[in-house]
């Protein structure tokens, strides 16, 4: 018993998506440039920092190509065959870039990185990597400044600071960007660093050591996107806080008397589900029972725009089932 019809998007949620479609498009643009820029540098320089960079912005590049695939797969409404909708995968496809940025990015920077440190063939003139990292540089800062922005703004609906909102959003596309961003800057300095340390030392070591560090920062968010997908995709209920409200809200309603279980799962960055055991009032009529639910289902939804599915399913309470001599506790958790 109790709601199972889906709410209809709100402009916040379509809002959201869209910027969610410009960010992603700003990097990928900004990363196509720069990865070919990188490229002829390292092989004009002969640096492997700077070749391992051009394969990191390979990688940010395909990344970005499957979260905008990501995004486009998730928006599809829920049908016959898939009745929850399709917003795990958006996470599906998260997922599959952070092994892209893994595989295309940290596995080569680490290779280049060792076989630099084992052959130490003499570097070219550097100028032209000078000029390519500067460059990069301005577009990755604009495309982070792109990703910061919407993450604020997202904070500032949740309430929440943008630390807390970044280390703990489920909207994994927007993330993905920013930390990869992040990352590309961290890189550039990097390469920037070794490559003046090897021009101003006349040891390709330097080069060597930035290549291999960088390939360790991409291990590094490879595992923290990788890791927030597989989370997701096993199943996130709501936060604490948010589950504590949402049985208050179910409280709050005349005919129930107590929520014996609540379940919430987080489908998407939008959109989550509810689900709980309730124990209504023993006097309430069949009826009364109806349009309580009614009620509890759309004082959830007021509040919380994300919750697009509700389920309530009227359970005996522990007093009930005592007088029935049944275990207060079978089917009927506190949890």
């Amino acid at each position: 018993m109790g709601g199972g019809t889906e709410h209809v998007g709100s402009e916040g949620r379509r809002e959201g998506q869209q910027e969610s479609v410009v960010t992603v498009l700003v990097a990928v643009a900004a990363n196509l440039g720069i990865a070919v820029a990188k490229g002829v540098a390292g092989v004009v320089s002969g640096s492997s920092a700077m070749l391992s960079e051009a394969a990191h912005s390979v990688a940010d590049t395909v990344t970005e190509l499957m979260l905008l695939t990501a995004l486009r797969r998730s928006a599809k409404p829920a049908d016959e065959g898939h009745p929850l909708g399709y917003g795990a995968a958006r996470y599906v496809w998260a997922l599959l870039a952070s092994v892209a940025t893994f595989v295309g990015g940290a596995v080569f920077a680490v290779y280049d990185g060792v076989h630099t440190l084992a052959v130490r063939e003499e570097l070219g003139d550097p100028t032209l990597s000078y000029v390519v990292l500067a460059v990069a540089f301005l577009l990755e800062g604009f495309s982070l400044r792109t990703g910061v922005r919407q993450m604020r703004g997202e904070a500032r609906r949740a309430r929440t600071t943008l630390r807390h909102y970044l280390r703990h959003t489920a909207d994994t596309t927007v993330k993905a960007v920013v930390m990869e961003d992040s990352a590309a800057l961290v890189g550039l300095v990097l390469a920037a660093v070794g490559l003046a340390l090897s021009h101003v030392t006349g040891s390709p070591v330097f080069d060597g050591v930035a290549s291999l560090l960088i390939g360790v920062l991409l291990v590094y968010v490879a595992w923290v996107l990788g890791r927030s997908n597989v989370e997701l995709l096993i199943g996130r209920p709501l936060p604490v806080s948010v589950r504590d409200a949402v049985r208050a809200e179910l409280l709050a309603v005349e005919e129930i008397q107590d929520v014996l279980e609540l379940t919430t799962l987080m489908q998407g960055p939008d959109e989550a589900l509810a689900a709980a055991k309730v124990d209504f009032s023993d006097v309430a009529t069949a009826a009364q029972i109806e349009w309580a639910c009614e009620r509890a289902e759309a004082r959830l939804r007021e509040r919380f725009p994300q919750i697009r599915r509700v389920y309530l399913d009227p359970t005996p309470g522990a007093a009930q089932r005592r007088r029935r001599g049944l275990d207060p506790w079978d089917d009927a958790g506190g949890a």
